[in-house]
């Protein structure tokens, strides 16, 4: 049986093709205020068609305008105030462990003085200098070690040992292997006295400050400040050690930083004072004292990396309403250079004139999406304003649930619109500054049939942390049941997720005892 003849068919169909005039708008969108700063600096210097206004100019193709400002309207005539929501309750007190897990949100208190040259009259150092002209810590140590009466052996060990120090104060190896790495083809004995020097030099290094500097792991590091401040207790007058009976305290803290750190950690008295052989209460002290203590000594001299945040969208309270406007620092004043436009106008003809046509069109094309973008950006914050309104009256407390699809269908924009225009931009509100993908979150049932946002959840269960008893923190199953009770139906898994995303630690590590 013969085949059947190969024919042609025409099938019609629908597909959507990009221009780069859309292609480049959509990049655009996505692009963060840092990152499009960036971009209109390369498009000034490639395209001769784009100049940058002066503060005073004002030209129709200037995407700085003052139209870029809207209002929102309430329906009543409430004033919103910039304290009038509730804030999120402040969680403090952390216990050192976490403290140590977490070196990032400790507070920046890095020594930062002023000039010993510098007069009065001077302007006080803005945060920059201080940053600047804040020693390290291998500078305060060489310091000190200035100070000291050492031989040229001692301090060759010494400036050694500081010079292997890690950036958290901690000795980065240990006492053999690296006199190893400074004679390694040394006899035996030659080998043992630098050892010997070196264990000298680490115990010169061990009395300096910051107190623990040196150490080899946190157990010693703990030891360490205890005889620091043990040792200045009775030069000051000060009372850390003193709980009850300082002459019982200081050896058993001393004996305690010799247990596992997971029996720190959860502050088990029970265990500890067994282990220990000592009263529940004075290990209960000692161990209130060990949580004052440092876990990393030379955190103050980490260099912390500073980022300045610009919000895209500024909202601000008033009598009328929210007013939304765009921040006038992110705008770039572009528009395209008239002169040079005019002058191509009189060259037509000419060689080069189809290049420089070119290049004039997709200067006016940048110009219309920057303007595009921030219109975009605008309408965004508006809708999300009109959306989260019970935010700025109450707080987190009262976030609605928010989805990109809700935004998208207000604005008839298409989601991935939204999602470009959510990415990386920032609103600065009375309730602080925050990333517009903040306002967005899923929802949690409630008994009525109803649904609050997880933002909102997360806000209640902070609220309940922070006002528990510290002796008898919450479960996240009792916390499970209080929501419950407010009629928002939260599993304990779900509770210890929001709790985590809080960085709200464990019941167990929250216990004061």
């Amino acid at each position: 049986m013969a085949g059947a003849a190969p024919q042609l068919t025409v099938r019609p169909s629908a597909q959507l093709q990009l221009t780069p005039q859309l292609q480049q708008a959509l990049r655009l969108l996505q692009l963060s205020s840092l990152e499009l700063q960036q971009e209109v600096q390369q498009q000034l210097l490639d395209n001769p068609f784009l100049e940058l206004d002066g503060e005073e100019a004002q030209s129709s193709e200037n995407i700085a305008s003052s139209a870029d400002m809207a209002t929102i309207s309430e329906s009543n005539d409430a004033e919103i105030h910039e304290n009038q929501a509730e804030q999120a309750p402040e969680l403090s007190d952390l216990s050192w462990e976490l403290a140590a897990a977490n070196p990032e949100d400790w507070d920046d208190d890095r020594p930062g003085p002023r000039s010993a040259a510098a007069s009065d009259d001077d302007a006080a150092p803005g945060a920059w200098e201080l940053a600047a002209s804040s020693p390290t810590l291998a500078d305060f140590l060489r310091q000190q070690a200035a100070n000291l009466r050492l031989t040229a052996p001692e301090r060759a060990a010494l400036d050694y040992l500081i010079g292997n120090l890690r950036e958290d104060g901690y000795l980065d190896g240990d006492l053999p292997e690296l006199a190893a790495s400074l004679a390694p083809d040394a006899d035996e004995e030659t080998r043992d006295a630098l050892l010997h020097t070196l264990q000298l030099a680490l115990a010169l290094l061990h009395s300096m400050e910051p107190a623990g500097v040196g150490a080899r792991n946190v157990a010693e590091c703990l030891r360490l400040q205890l005889r620091h401040a043990w040792a200045a207790a009775p030069q000051t007058g000060d009372s850390a050690a003193g709980e009850g009976e300082h002459a019982a305290l200081y050896p058993l803290a001393l004996a305690l930083c010799e247990q596992p750190l997971a029996l720190l950690a959860r502050k088990d008295v029970r265990t500890l004072a067994q282990r220990c052989a000592a009263p529940p209460e004075q290990v209960a002290q000692a161990l209130r004292w060990i949580a004052r203590l440092e876990p990393q000594p030379a955190r103050r001299f980490v260099p912390i990396a500073h980022t300045t945040l610009v919000p895209d969208v500024l909202v601000q309270a008033g009598r009328q309403g929210l007013r939304v406007q765009l921040n006038p620092d992110v705008l770039p004043r572009l528009n395209v250079h008239a002169l040079y436009a005019a002058a191509l106008r009189q060259q037509r003809g000419h060689a080069s004139y189809a290049g420089l046509h070119s290049q004039l069109q997709e200067a006016r094309w940048y110009v219309k999406n920057l303007t595009q973008r921030f219109d975009t950006i605008l309408r965004v914050a508006q809708a999300i304003v009109q959306q989260q309104r019970g935010f700025f009256v109450h707080g987190p407390v009262a976030m609605r649930p928010l989805v990109l699809r809700e935004v998208a269908e207000q604005l008839q924009l298409h989601t991935s619109t939204i999602s470009r225009a959510v990415n990386g931009k920032f609103m600065a509100t009375p309730q602080g500054t925050f990333e517009f993908s903040y306002f967005f979150s899923s929802g949690v049932q409630t008994d009525t049939g109803g649904s609050t946002s997880s933002t909102a959840v997360q806000a209640v269960i902070g609220q309940l942390i922070a006002a528990e008893n510290p002796q008898k923190p919450l479960s996240d199953a009792k916390i499970a049941d209080l929501l419950a009770a407010q009629g928002i139906e939260c599993a304990r898994r779900t509770v210890a997720k929001y709790r985590e995303a809080l960085n709200i630690p464990a019941t167990s590590l929250r216990k004061t005892v």
